[in-house]
């Protein structure tokens, strides 16, 4: 019998593509799966959701309406909707939607064959074959509390062969008044340590030379299962794996970042020298109304701690202007604190009010043309400063990972680049492939991206 040709659409943050990847390790094992790059190739469309904020959830449903007009027109006999919208919406969109076979919710991968190929799964719930008539299509949501189990399910890699991502927990416990993930990915669940170096082992021996720490809070890790953050000995644990050359921290908590991390992060080798902490926002008042954890002061600190352990640390963080109480004031304040901050990375968000959290019913609301010029004025401020902090390295040498050409060009990243958020290094007249790590000088200088020279080719 032919297998079955399956066509996925990843959406959202790297957390869903890894949710994604084991549903399509799930699909490969029963061997009666084929995946295909192209989705109107497919037999069976799958559609990971995300709804993080309302342009998310647009886009999300966009995607889910596309999936639905192929298997109209008989180019798809069955589709598929999973992840954060499922888990958030999957009644309302399977009343609104009922041409979608299956509504699964967030770590669908134990479901996703029953989904796919119906009762002849074996795992556990029935569905009705694709084209069999159906009054309202079948929703299976999980309990949020579900645990990891021990053993790491298989996993088909959707990035580059080099790098992956590395999901260390799930849900958050954190109580932001602008946030819903809680509401639908549940309070958080820390994977087993043995589980996470058992998965980081099989990454590597798959080909991973990078490996990107993900979780809503990456930084309460093993507080659920330890009593403790355990992250900086999940490090220790990742330090010792041979041939993972790099270990970045993506989502840190500022209040979590305890004296303990700092130190382990600086004394491990293989951990890149770069730290994601979304802060949200620099003036205090705002910090209170998002019920974030910390001050500027404590902000300003913990930059400090980071520094002086690592002079060579890259600090990324984003932002969120436009939130109910923020006034000119509070947004002078915001500016002032990027300026003293001096961050090498940034990003800024608009808010998006989202049902079923506090911030949705808080005033006064600001109108959104003023909540898009601050935003620009932000990235507008910090422009200089990245292109400064870039500066500071012409003349050095960085190891840079290829993961493209550009004509005679090579084209990668530095440890101070996270895939897909950050800038460029462009190796001139260099022969090295993709995957490839080149030892590099840097000669120019932008303010997202970087020029240099081949220093050696390290293979």
């Amino acid at each position: 019998m032919a297998a079955t040709k399956i066509g996925l659409v990843s959406l959202g943050c790297p957390k869903n593509l890894v949710d994604s990847e084991e549903m399509l390790g799930a699909l490969v094992e029963t061997g009666q799966a084929e995946m295909v790059g192209d989705p109107a190739g497919a037999d069976v469309l799958v559609v990971n959701t995300c709804a993080f904020i309302e342009s998310a959830k647009q886009e999300s449903i966009d995607a889910i309406l596309a999936a639905v007009r192929r298997k109209q027109r008989g180019q798809v006999g069955r589709v598929v909707v999973t992840g954060c919208l499922a888990q958030r919406y999957g009644s309302e969109l399977a009343a609104e939607i009922p041409e979608v076979d299956a509504f699964l919710g967030i770590q669908s991968a134990p479901q996703i064959t029953d989904a796919v190929f119906g009762p002849a799964a074996r795992r556990g719930f029935a569905l009705p074959m694709a084209g069999a008539p159906t009054d309202v299509p079948h929703v299976q949501i999980r309990d949020l509390d579900d645990k990891y189990p021990l053993i790491p399910p298989a996993r088909v890699r959707a990035t580059a062969p080099w790098t992956a991502y590395l999901k260390v927990s799930e849900g958050c416990d954190h109580a932001c008044t602008f946030c819903a993930i809680p509401t639908f990915r549940g309070r958080h669940r820390s994977k087993p340590i043995e589980r996470v170096l058992d998965e980081a082992r099989r990454l590597v021996d798959s080909g991973a030379r990078e490996l990107n720490l993900i979780a809503q809070d990456t930084t309460a890790y093993g507080m659920d299962l330890y009593k403790e953050l355990s992250l900086p000995r999940l490090l220790e644990g990742l330090g010792r794996i041979e041939g993972l050359r790099w270990v970045r921290l993506l989502y840190c908590y500022p209040t979590m970042m305890t004296d303990r991390l700092i130190r382990t992060m600086a004394d491990t080798p293989n951990v890149a020298r770069y730290v994601d902490v979304p802060l949200q926002h620099g003036d205090d008042a705002m910090l209170r109304r998002m019920k974030r954890g910390g001050s500027v002061a404590s902000y300003l600190r913990l930059f400090e701690r980071l520094r002086a352990a690592m002079p060579d640390v890259t600090l990324r963080t984003t932002f969120l202007v436009g939130f109910p109480g923020e006034d000119e004031a509070a947004f002078a304040n915001l500016s002032r604190f990027v300026e003293e901050a001096r961050f090498d990375r940034l990003g800024v968000f608009e808010y998006s009010p989202e049902e079923n959290t506090p911030g949705y019913d808080m005033s006064p609301r600001v109108p959104q043309k003023v909540a898009a010029r601050r935003r620009r004025d932000l990235m507008a401020a910090q422009q200089p400063i990245s292109l400064a902090h870039n500066h500071a390295w012409v003349g050095h040498e960085l190891d840079v990972l290829v993961e493209g050409r550009r004509g005679e060009d090579a084209v990668g990243r530095s440890y101070r680049d996270a895939p897909e958020i950050d800038g460029t290094v462009l190796v001139r007249n260099c022969e090295a492939a993709p995957g490839d790590w080149v030892r590099a000088r840097v000669s120019e200088a932008a303010p997202y991206d970087l020029v240099a020279v081949p220093v050696r080719d390290e293979g």
